[in-house]
């Protein structure tokens, strides 16, 4: 998958995984990786599926239908890519947080939903429910932010009530951040989740 890494300055810290929203790439969310911990290493992935020429993680059928056959096999795709850059980069694969927005969240929340462990913690902006009817591996203890919009046309606010309670049912410790806007991430949406990964160290 085509990538950036970026060394962190304490190799203590977390590796901060990188997902873009559709038609990003993977320079898209650096500044989020400064805001959130600028000491930390930074794998940025670029999606490998085109839309239009927009770069996504998994194909769509509709806007907010998704092909679960492909990202069920993106999904895969990811996890075994994560796998081998660990040992590429060598960092430490059990202490990985991704940071995602829109369609990087939702192959960040897929990740969560099929894979144990994949992910130590989440920061999941403007997600869907990747998943209906399909049992989740146990996320105990594993910390989840999601940032969700009241206003948001994409990404409804039922949508990320269900999503909060899918991972709790999973035993995930979840918090769940609104903002008094719609998709778009906000600075201060940014400065919620960099206090909320501050107390996760």
């Amino acid at each position: 998958m085509q990538h950036l890494f970026k060394k962190g300055i304490d190799s203590t810290k977390p590796t901060l995984l990188l997902l873009h929203g559709t038609g990003g790439n993977e320079h898209d969310l650096l500044p989020l990786a400064t805001a959130i911990d600028p000491a930390a290493a930074v794998l940025s992935v670029r999606g490998n599926i085109l839309e239009n020429g927009m770069p996504r993680f998994f194909k769509r059928l509709a806007e907010g239908v998704f092909d679960e056959e492909d990202l069920l096999f993106r999904t895969k795709e990811l996890h075994t890519f994560l796998d081998e850059a660990a040992a590429t980069y060598e960092f430490d694969r059990r202490n990985l947080f991704a940071v995602g927005y829109s369609n990087g969240a939702n192959i960040a929340a897929s990740l969560l939903f099929l894979y144990q462990p994949s992910l130590r913690g989440a920061m999941l902006f403007h997600p869907m429910v990747p998943f209906r009817g399909r049992k989740l591996v146990n996320l105990q203890h594993t910390p989840i932010f999601i940032g969700a919009g009241t206003n948001d046309p994409i990404c409804t606010p039922d949508e990320s009530l269900e999503l909060h309670a899918l991972l709790q049912a999973a035993e995930a410790d979840v918090t769940l951040h609104w903002e008094q806007h719609g998709h778009q991430l906000t600075a201060t949406e940014v400065q919620a989740a960099a206090m909320w990964y501050q107390k996760q160290q």
